[in-house]
């Protein structure tokens, strides 16, 4: 590891090109977005629900997934979080206290075009959904739902954001 050994204060001293080495390594593993770590190959999601209990379930099943959650319990808490960082994909609750779930979805689109957004519903409201998906959600999915569909939904439109987003770059 050391090349040389100074005589007089008997101090291993790195050569310079392990010191350049050293500081690009840090330099990788520090890679930040927003000032926030990012791990590639990991999905970042933003889940967005009023229901405190719910959240807290869904977000560690899928962690467990290789997916980096978010949690937001409420729309305006959400755009905080979609303003502090980015996200691949976000999962939101439809009817919400403090503002609707197309009202998030309209700020969304202005904040990140890219972002998929996939819309969760409680009450069944099929109209409202279809609503969602006018104004640029990705799907939706009436609550409850199996954890496999909506991982399922998640890398679906995790890929088509993905694929979108390479059609971009090479033009």
């Amino acid at each position: 590891m050391y090349l040389f050994r100074c005589r007089r204060t008997r101090i291993r001293r790195p050569v310079r090109n392990e010191i350049a080495v050293k500081q690009k390594i840090t330099a990788l593993k520090n890679m930040t977005v927003s000032n926030q770590k990012v791990t590639p190959g990991r999905i970042r999601l933003l889940l967005v629900d009023d229901e405190a209990g719910f959240v807290n379930v869904l977000s560690k099943r899928i962690s467990r997934r290789n997916i980096e959650v978010t949690t937001a319990c409420s729309g305006s808490e959400a755009i905080q979080a979609l303003r502090g960082r980015e996200f691949d994909v976000a999962v939101l609750d439809l009817k919400m206290e403090d503002m609707s779930g197309l009202e998030v979805l309209k700020i969304f689109r202005i904040m990140d075009p890219k972002l998929a957004v996939i819309m969760l519903t409680g009450h069944g409201s099929a109209e409202a959904a279809q609503k969602g998906i006018q104004l640029g959600a990705y799907d939706y999915l009436t609550k409850p739902c199996e954890l496999e569909e909506l991982l399922q939904k998640i890398m679906e439109a995790y890929r088509q954001s993905q694929a979108a987003l390479n059609r971009n770059t090479d033009r």
